[in-house]
């Protein structure tokens, strides 16, 4: 437990030692740890560093250790703040991230247009539907209405009878939803791929790996799109759509929890971004979950793992291999 605070089991077992019998020396402390005088130096030294060893006032010459009510608490103290600190740095990189990219939304080049407007987007997305000759991909977020799913249904089976490939991404939470599941398996029925995954990029077409279109803003999809046609940007969106599309299952197949913690992909992609630095409202967002299924989650999470605090779960979590 105590290497979760940066402590090498020598100097734990030194540690302790000064613990049980505070007027040892180093020849003493060796003989009681198994461990050579060497050894017992550098743990002393990393204990100093860890703040839980000083000068001993009643046996000079000698070091005493700091009772754990103090070391160890001021160590996950520490721990806390850079936890904060690292945190609030991840919080300013995603703001200055969405300044960049909003800052080049709105400039139009030879690479780019800006679409507004649903009609904008879906006379754009028949155009290229009707002219795509190898290969159509979508990552679809949140739940789509079925009014915005018939509105492509023509184009995207039209496409697929012309011997075009497609591959859908759906968020995990679709699944629930009986309108975009049976729109999932009529693609399946005519040649398509359909898979989900717990968290997914953010909203993209990409057609014939040239053409992309993105959200202006993926907080309000409707506002608008944007065409792209830069070979960067375009292969830097397949890239990830292929990273996503590679974890996700498809559709009709289910996973198990994993055998070996009991976990659902659910639950470990919830671990994995909390431990990022995302808040329970931002983590659900990026599941499609409400905030109060995030509580629920973490709450059974930590009951499982015997923690009374979430920095005590994430680092049980950590010991336990489930991050």
């Amino acid at each position: 437990m105590l290497q979760a605070l940066g402590m090498s089991t020598d100097s734990i077992a030194v540690y302790q030692a000064m613990l049980d019998q505070p007027g040892h020396g180093v020849t003493q402390i060796a003989e009681s740890t198994g461990l050579t005088p060497t050894q017992v130096h550098q743990s002393l030294d990393e204990l100093a560093q860890l703040m839980l060893v000083r000068a001993s006032s009643e046996y000079p010459g000698k070091m005493r250790a700091v009772d754990p009510d103090i070391g160890l608490a001021d160590i996950v103290a520490r721990q806390e703040a850079e936890l904060a600190a690292r945190q609030a740095q991840l919080a300013a990189s995603r703001a200055a991230v969405t300044r960049i990219v909003a800052d080049r939304a709105e400039h139009r080049s030879t690479h780019g247009e800006r679409l507004l407007g649903m009609d904008a987007i879906h006379n754009r997305l028949e155009r290229l539907g009707r002219d795509a000759h190898s290969e159509i991909i979508g990552v679809q977020p949140g739940v789509q209405s079925s009014q915005d799913l018939n509105a492509g249904r023509d184009h995207d089976l039209a496409a697929l009878l012309r011997g075009v490939a497609m591959r859908t991404l759906y968020q995990e939470h679709a699944r629930r939803h009986t309108h975009i599941v049976a729109y999932g398996h009529t693609l399946l029925g005519h040649g398509g791929e359909v898979r989900t995954a717990p968290t997914i990029p953010q909203r993209m077409v990409i057609v014939d790996r040239t053409h992309a279109l993105l959200p202006i803003d993926p907080a309000s999809t409707r506002k608008g799109a944007l065409h792209v046609t830069e070979p960067g940007i375009v292969t830097a969106l397949l890239e990830l759509f292929e990273q996503a599309w590679n974890t996700a299952v498809p559709l009709g197949a289910t996973r198990p929890d994993d055998p070996q913690t009991g976990l659902t992909d659910h639950e470990r992609e919830l671990l994995r971004l909390l431990g990022t630095g995302l808040t329970d409202e931002a983590a659900g967002q990026r599941l499609g979950l409400t905030d109060r299924t995030i509580r629920r989650q973490v709450a059974s999470i930590m009951e499982r793992l015997g923690a009374s605090s979430r920095f005590e779960a994430g680092i049980k979590a950590a010991q336990r291999g489930w991050l």
